[in-house]
């Protein structure tokens, strides 16, 4: 029930940063950035177990590691840049907001390039 736990303590810091916001506008942000930081920490933590079992479905379905690798660095590009983003948003920043996500994309787009080419490759060699 960590998510309880979690929804529980955002609650509690969303109240202080509006109460903040009246006497000082200026500490409010940095409240509501620590908090996001600090469940970017708790997730990464059980982010190794997840990544334990990509690993193990990858050596019992005997796929090449370098998949896994290359799909586990786009999830990590989209998460830090979904994360980024929404910060930047919450301290009123849009504008760098979409540039940090364009330049996720233009970078999970670099990274899928060779699996892309290996799926060709496959379709190329079936094809008579």
């Amino acid at each position: 029930m960590e998510i309880l736990q979690i929804v529980g303590l955002g609650l509690l810091v969303a109240v202080l940063a509006v109460l903040l916001r009246e006497e000082r506008p200026e500490i409010a942000p940095f409240l509501a950035l620590g908090f996001g930081i600090m469940i970017f920490i708790v997730i990464l933590g059980k982010m190794g177990a997840i990544i334990m079992v990509f690993r193990d479905l990858t050596r019992r379905a005997h796929i090449d590691e370098l998949y896994l690798t290359t799909l586990l660095k786009i999830l990590g590009i989209a998460y830090v840049t979904e994360f980024g983003a929404q910060i930047c948003r919450d301290a009123g920043e849009g504008t760098i907001a979409n540039k940090i996500e364009v330049a996720g994309k233009v970078l999970i787009l670099i990274l899928a390039l060779p699996i892309f080419a290996a799926i060709l490759e496959v379709i190329v060699r079936l094809l008579p």
